[in-house]
């Protein structure tokens, strides 16, 4: 089977790169993102074998893009470094793409109500909602997905910041892709570190400022 990469966006991740990097399945290479780290970051991802890329501008959209353009295998996967997300259920998006979906997006379900902040629950029903009133069924905002490199590429994604997700899935939707949601256990993000989106109101205001940026 061929090689499966993962992006993984990295800004102070420490606590979480054992955990996540060690439950990589087989065949599948993680690319980790450095987005500036002060914590040791980039040479615990090197020291666990991981490839390490340096991408100074920051945001989201800058450290996903930077890794996608960097990655070599046909198929792409993209995730979280922080622990939230289990990588184990990649293989099942993965085969989702390699059964003709033209991507494979998860939607998080809590595994308690405290893994996920009010005001981030809400901001991703609005975005959801507003992403189904233009014809892509989805629940979520594809917190992790799996794509062909060369169309991803050829997308032309131009947002560098939190708003990149959001475009990726208007622009897939326009572009008439078949996307395939499934359901994956979100749980809490691993000790000692923060979500740069959830972890406050105003992180959570910042990306919905960014998202609501490439919906006009």
């Amino acid at each position: 089977m061929d090689m499966v990469d993962v992006v993984l966006p990295c800004l102070d991740e420490a606590a979480a790169l054992p955990s996540v990097l060690g439950a990589m399945p087989a065949g599948y290479r993680a690319i980790v993102v450095d987005n500036g780290s002060s914590d040791g970051s980039p040479e615990i991802a090197e020291r666990l074998g991981a490839k390490v890329i340096h991408e100074p501008r920051r945001g989201y959209g800058a450290a996903v893009h930077t890794g996608l353009e960097n990655a070599t295998a046909d198929l792409v996967a993209f995730m979280d470094a922080d622990a939230s997300l289990d990588p184990a259920d990649l293989p099942r998006l993965v085969q989702s793409v390699r059964d003709g979906a033209d991507m494979a997006v998860a939607r998080r379900k809590p595994i308690c109500r405290d893994v996920w902040p009010w005001h981030a629950r809400a901001g991703n029903a609005v975005l959801a909602a507003l992403l189904r009133s233009r014809g892509l069924h989805v629940k979520d905002i594809a917190p992790m997905r799996v794509a062909p490199r060369a169309r991803l590429l050829a997308l032309g994604i131009e947002d560098r910041a939190f708003g990149y997700p959001l475009e990726l899935l208007l622009r897939a939707s326009k572009s008439g892709w078949h996307v395939v949601e499934h359901d994956v256990d979100y749980q809490a993000r691993a000790a000692g570190t923060k979500s740069k989106v959830s972890g406050s109101v105003k992180g959570t205001l910042r990306a919905i400022r960014d998202m609501a940026g490439v919906l006009r």
